[in-house]
């Protein structure tokens, strides 16, 4: 049995942005706080929906403190502005990062503690305030999930936060706003929804609803990514990508993800690697070490992507799956850790704890091939180099 948790709305399409107002009023909402970051601000963007909201006869504030990684630190300074300045909902505007943070604002605005009173298996028991988030990328699909991701500033752990009562009452996806993507953020954040898509769809817990959108979103994802990264402003396929997103989001929302993930978020807060970025060096991997778990479910991704022809086997299909998500990498100029200027000695000295940290998530549970601690370090170490290539 599927427990189906989506916002109420969700507005597509480009120049949505505009409508932000009437979101706003179909919830009640008169005081909006608006979560967003430096970059956005030195943009307009938060400025520009601050005025439109006024012109409609509001009145909001903007928190612009967000961190690319939202630490609990940033989130309680939120969560003050929220209740200090009594403010009835919140806006995100930006990545994963700005809604990220809006979310555990609003959860410890509701439900009071800390951050790390509500991580994995704890879910926040109360809703918080109306929250309407708007992405800027196309990639992590938070405008459409039940879940966050904070990491603790004292302990360093990347926490996951997951309950029905985190996903946004409403959602804005305008693709426009992804036009003036630079090229490395587009593959990252594209190859973060890839993930999402095909970690749902062989999800220990996947689901028909799930199913249906994560195999939509990897079709789209895997024919568009490219484009959109080589020709930014191709309108088509900026359009085609941010909607793959948004259903990548609803897949994993009402699925999981795997333990591609489960490694990803340790890595990206020990050497502050961006989220999609980490993804991707581990994605082609894991999958290899994971066909034997889900050949059928791997064997369809590959046929639905249009890397393998139909009458090909479930193994054969899967393992071009791996080839060709290499290869990708390479289109994409993905680089491996060792490439992206990591210290050796400290990547390896903090294999350990990365294992330790992506076991506690919970999230290697709903692979398909349920990964030992020993396996896990040595996809950690295969993935240094480049060197596992196929060979997990």
């Amino acid at each position: 049995m599927a427990d189906i948790r989506i916002p109420s709305t969700i507005k597509l399409g480009g120049g949505s942005v505009q409508e932000v107002a009437e979101q706003l009023s179909q919830f009640r909402c008169r005081r909006p706080l608006i979560v967003t970051d430096p970059f956005l601000m030195s943009q307009g963007l938060p400025l520009q929906i601050r005025d439109r909201l006024t012109a409609s006869g509001m009145e909001s504030g903007i928190f612009s403190d967000t961190v690319p990684d939202p630490t609990s630190k940033v989130v309680e300074a939120g969560s003050g502005v929220f209740v200090s300045g009594a403010y009835d909902s919140l806006v995100s505007v930006g990545g994963g990062s700005p809604m990220d943070t809006a979310k555990a604002i609003g959860m410890l605005a509701a439900n009071g503690g800390r951050a790390r009173d509500y991580k994995v298996p704890y879910a926040p028991p109360r809703k918080g305030p109306i929250h309407v988030a708007i992405p800027t990328t196309a990639g992590t699909g938070s405008e459409v999930t039940r879940f966050t991701v904070i990491s603790d500033s004292e302990t360093n752990e990347k926490m996951l936060i997951a309950g029905a009562n985190l996903v946004p009452d409403g959602a804005i996806v305008d693709y426009e706003l992804t036009l003036t993507m630079p090229r490395r953020l587009t593959a990252d954040t594209g190859t973060d929804s890839l993930t999402h898509a095909i970690e749902a769809y062989v999800s220990r817990r996947a689901n028909g609803f799930s199913d249906s959108f994560a195999l939509a979103a990897m079709k789209t994802i895997w024919e568009q990514l490219p484009i959109a990264f080589a020709q930014g402003e191709n309108r088509a396929a900026r359009e085609a990508m941010m909607l793959a997103a948004t259903q990548a989001g609803l897949a994993f929302s009402n699925a999981s993800v795997a333990l591609v993930h489960g490694m990803s978020r340790p890595m990206g807060v020990h050497f502050h690697i961006p989220h999609g970025l980490s993804n991707a060096m581990l994605l082609p991997a894991v999958t290899a070490f994971s066909l034997s778990g889900a050949p059928e479910r791997y064997g369809d991704c590959a046929r639905t992507m249009g890397i393998a022809q139909a009458n090909l086997s479930n193994e054969a299909a899967a393992e071009a799956l791996v080839q060709a998500l290499y290869r990708r990498n390479e289109e994409l100029e993905v680089p491996t850790p060792k490439m992206y200027g990591i210290p050796e000695a400290d990547y390896f000295e903090l294999v350990p704890t990365m294992v330790a940290q992506a076991l506690a998530s919970g999230s290697p549970e709903n692979n398909p091939r349920v990964a030992t601690a020993g396996e896990i370090s040595a996809i950690y170490r295969g993935c240094w180099s480049g060197s596992a290539q196929g060979k997990l």
